[in-house]
């Protein structure tokens, strides 16, 4: 998680940080966070699971986390995972419309994979995202369960969803649903980026407002 990969963004997206900037922000995002809940970093690491050295990394900049590990940490600070994307120019944000230009973006650049927030930031009970896989990319090294439902589409390229120990590749025109308790991970076993349509649900014990 300390390693720091190559993540190509969409070419005709809007502006991307620099790579330490992200770090840096996403650092900040979740100090902020649990400071605002109240939590210790001991805290943040019972309810994740994550060890105290890792989130201290994470803080300073020091490491950048999967999706799994972000999804665990909106899970232990009570926030919707689109808290730590990058935040989208005022001007250019509409209620109900999300425009291409506009998309947040949360790039994990050790992960290799770009994340674009399909959904407008405003209160909601799903969130669509496109996702951009690198070679080699994935959700993280360990499964993942919580409440609510996850689908997708494949747009291009080879999807390998692994659903509680079962590995299943998908390509390009394959779709998924499955319920988010189910142990799952993803990654892209190929040498081609595939670029995926994921769907989620907010969990239910979520606020849609975050």
């Amino acid at each position: 998680m300390d390693g720091r990969g190559e993540t190509n963004g969409p070419k005709d997206g809007p502006a991307i940080e620099a790579d330490d900037a992200v770090d840096q922000r996403l650092g900040e995002t979740v100090r902020l966070l649990r400071q605002r809940a109240g939590l210790s970093i001991q805290d943040v690491a019972t309810k994740t699971g994550l060890s105290n050295g890792m989130i201290s990394q994470l803080e300073r900049a020091r490491a950048m986390p999967s999706i799994r590990t972000l999804r665990l940490l909106s899970i232990a600070l009570d926030v919707p995972i689109s808290y730590f994307f990058e935040t989208t120019d005022p001007a250019d944000v509409q209620r109900y419309i999300v425009r291409k230009n506009s998309r947040r973006l949360l790039r994990l650049t050790a992960s290799g994979v770009v994340k674009e927030a399909l959904t407008p930031a405003d209160e909601g009970q799903l969130e669509l995202y496109e996702l951009t896989l690198n070679p080699g990319a994935s959700s993280g090294t360990d499964f993942l369960q919580h409440t609510g439902e996850k689908a997708g589409y494949i747009l291009s390229g080879s999807l390998r969803l692994w659903l509680d120990n079962q590995a299943h590749l998908l390509e390009a025109g394959d779709s998924f649903r499955f319920p988010s308790i189910v142990p799952h991970m993803f990654d892209n076993p190929t040498q081609q980026a595939a670029r995926v349509i994921w769907v989620t649900t907010l969990r239910q014990t979520d606020s849609p407002a975050g």
